[in-house]
């Protein structure tokens, strides 16, 4: 009976273990890394698929993005089956030593999958840039010409117009204004006060 148990127990152990092998390591399918360039660009990488997967890059530098994508089957790395986190940290590893990640990298190559056949590398298949945000361009162009153009009103209002002055007759002066005060003293000395200025204007035909 004793023995009977031990055998059932040894059969109980084997087929725990048998399973523990059987069951499939956990995919990186669908799981992202962030990491930045050497110039500081923040990238992320997804990845994608099954038997041939697929690699995409994305990253922001300076109000600018770009992106690439890449395609094989590191699946036939036995190293990659084992363990394909450590596979994918790998190739983040190599990108970080890159000032830019899409740029000058057509093959993805990791330490752990060197002796694998040239159908696990990782190939470029497309890249492409665009603004990172064409709205916020626009909007930051709008504004700075309302700026513009309130500096350049209130520019004017504090130059303002020029102060009108007013229209000054010029005295008469010479032979014109003599003939006038000659002429007001004669009329004060040969004429009454209510004729002075009928006078003077007589004597001043006559003097001019």
């Amino acid at each position: 009976m004793k023995s009977f148990a031990l055998l059932f127990l040894v059969v109980i152990c084997g087929m725990g273990g048998l399973g523990q092998k059987l069951k499939p390591k956990k995919r990186s399918n669908g799981e992202e890394i962030n990491f930045r360039t050497k110039t500081k660009d923040v990238c992320t990488m997804s990845m994608s698929g099954d038997e041939e997967m697929k690699l995409r890059i994305e990253c922001k530098s300076q109000g600018m993005s770009y992106w690439c994508e890449f395609t094989g089957k590191p699946s036939v790395c036995r190293a990659f089956r084992n363990n394909p986190k450590i596979y994918w940290n790998q190739i983040a590893m190599e990108l970080r030593k890159l000032p830019h990640a899409c740029e000058s990298t057509q093959v993805l190559k990791t330490t752990m999958c060197q002796k694998a056949p040239t159908e696990a590398l990782m190939k470029k298949i497309a890249a492409g840039m665009e603004p990172e945000d064409l709205a916020n361009q626009d909007k930051s162009v709008q504004k700075t010409s309302i700026s513009m153009r309130g500096a350049g009103r209130s520019s004017v209002k504090k130059i303002g117009k020029p102060p009108i002055l007013p229209l000054i007759k010029p005295t008469q002066h010479g032979q014109g204004s003599e003939n006038e005060t000659e002429a007001m003293k004669l009329a004060r000395e040969h004429c009454w006060e209510s004729l002075h200025g009928f006078c003077s204007y007589i004597f001043g035909i006559f003097r001019g």
